[in-house]
């Protein structure tokens, strides 16, 4: 385990110091921003459609997170033979999967959390319901989230400068300790910056929305764990694409088939809508905008079922590696 936990710990430094990580993660907070201006043309349904905004924007990052981060923690090693100075040691390669791929767990979810935190912010800068258009702006959030991600931008520019600290893990880090101040004090603020109780915007409903999609992203991390043992960061982003798009459609094309007979069509469609993960389950927007509760029961079903699909594509990954020349 302490092996484990040392590679682990490497992957997710060698992670969060990418730019391309930081890149996304900025990236992904001006969309956040600018999915506030889009659901605002929305005829009274501003909030079903931020809130699809919102939970899409954080499903296309985590894949192009979960895809660049594990490429250039495992491929790109394979590639400039370093990965030889570790597997060359007393360290089983089952290990070294096992270790990169929670190194890039542990860089999705940081990355993941400080996406969670301006979606929040997000939704709750929409106007209420039977608002004039003219109270757009909610200030307390406007105000608080203005000043406290400048702050992170401007410590970790001055770390950066004074003592060399590497500017996109310094930012990632402050922006995730900011941030989670922000969201504090705007739960505690209502918009005419009266005091309120830090339960009054919670939405049990939406925080299993974001927790499923957080268990899709590290389904599609070890899709790219396991696509990277063998091909390099191209290669990887195109499979986890595809496993992507093929997972949100499965069970709308194999599925209905299966469900439609039981002849020797459904036999042969059977292996593959067992083996493609069903991103369907993940996704909740739908439910949410149609008013559908989502019970604790079925997160834990979801939970396991994202538990063992990552467990059956590290396996995959740890045999496809062991037959992996890396000399």
């Amino acid at each position: 385990m302490s092996t484990i936990f040392s590679i682990a710990r490497n992957g997710f430094v060698e992670a969060i110091r990418q730019p391309v990580y930081i890149v996304l993660i900025l990236g992904g907070i001006v969309l956040m921003v600018c999915n506030v201006n889009l659901a605002g043309f929305t005829m009274g349904e501003d909030e079903k459609l931020l809130i699809d905004l919102g939970l899409s924007t954080l499903f296309i990052t985590g894949l192009l997170l979960a895809a660049f981060t594990a490429s250039s923690v495992l491929s790109r090693e394979i590639e400039n033979k370093t990965v030889l100075t570790v597997v060359s040691k007393p360290v089983s390669r089952a290990s070294l999967i096992i270790g990169k791929f929670l190194g890039v767990a542990g860089a999705l979810g940081v990355a993941y959390y400080v996406l969670t935190l301006v979606f929040l912010l997000a939704v709750r800068h929409q106007p209420p319901k039977g608002n004039a258009r003219g109270d757009t702006y909610d200030l307390p959030v406007v105000v608080v989230s203005i000043g406290f991600g400048g702050l992170a931008l401007l410590t970790a520019a001055l770390l950066n400068y004074l003592y060399r600290r590497p500017f996109p893990s310094t930012l990632t880090a402050c922006l995730s300790g900011m941030l989670t101040i922000a969201v504090g004090i705007v739960a505690c603020v209502a918009r005419d910056w009266w005091l309120q109780s830090p339960l009054t915007d919670y939405d049990p409903q939406l925080m299993y929305a974001i927790g499923l999609v957080f268990q899709a992203i590290l389904v599609l991390s070890a899709v790219a764990v396991a696509a990277s043992t063998r091909v390099n960061q191209v290669i990887t982003l195109l499979i986890c694409c595809g496993v992507f798009l093929t997972g949100l459609v499965s069970e709308f094309f194999l599925g209905s088939s299966l469900k439609a007979g039981a002849g020797l069509a459904t036999r042969l469609l059977a292996p593959f809508y067992v083996a493609i993960p069903n991103l369907q389950f993940f996704w909740l927007a739908d439910a949410l905008s149609q008013g559908h509760d989502v019970s604790p029961a079925y997160f834990l079903t979801v939970t396991a079922y994202a538990g063992l699909l990552i467990i059956a594509l590290l396996a995959l990954a740890v045999l496809l590696f062991q037959r992996r020349d890396v000399g």
